[in-house]
């Protein structure tokens, strides 16, 4: 774990709380993968397999390309990841209509359930944080919760 110090509030720039709190949730989330992995071996799947099924979708066909593209790999590695669900019956390739040699990838059903199993697992909190006090568990939650809107 990131060997971090803590730092007064009233004497830390915005960057040294920024750096403080980022180690303390990396190494939170570090030191409780044993739950992570649990949940993947229980839907048979890898870290890699489960990226990418939380990444499809049923509705919106994704190119082979755009994959490699979003999962930061080479085109190889996308198709085996691709192979690996299409062969637990959770993705279907499709031609795309005037390309043949384009191939898009969308959730089958059977893929659709399994996302939707996969996240409700995955959000289920690990024991520790149960420990923390209410209060905090909602200052946390409202301090988190501005974060996607700064991605964008």
């Amino acid at each position: 774990m990131y060997n971090y110090y803590m730092v007064s509030t009233r004497s830390a720039t915005k960057a040294e709380l920024a750096a403080e709190v980022w180690s303390q949730i990396f190494d939170f989330l570090v030191a409780t993968h044993e739950q992570r992995d649990r949940i993947l071996e229980r839907f048979g799947l890898t870290p890699g397999d489960s990226k990418a099924l939380m990444h499809l979708d049923s509705e919106m066909a994704q190119s082979m390309g755009s994959l490699a593209a979003a999962w930061s790999c080479d085109a190889s590695n996308a198709t085996w990841m691709v192979d690996r669900l299409e062969q637990r019956g959770l993705v279907e390739r499709r031609a795309v209509a005037g390309d043949r040699r384009v191939k898009t990838v969308v959730l089958t059903s059977e893929g659709i359930a399994m996302k939707a199993a996969l996240n409700e697992a995955l959000h289920e909190p690990p024991p520790e944080l149960l420990q923390v006090s209410r209060a905090d568990l909602g200052a946390m939650r409202d301090a988190l919760a501005k974060l996607p809107e700064l991605l964008h």
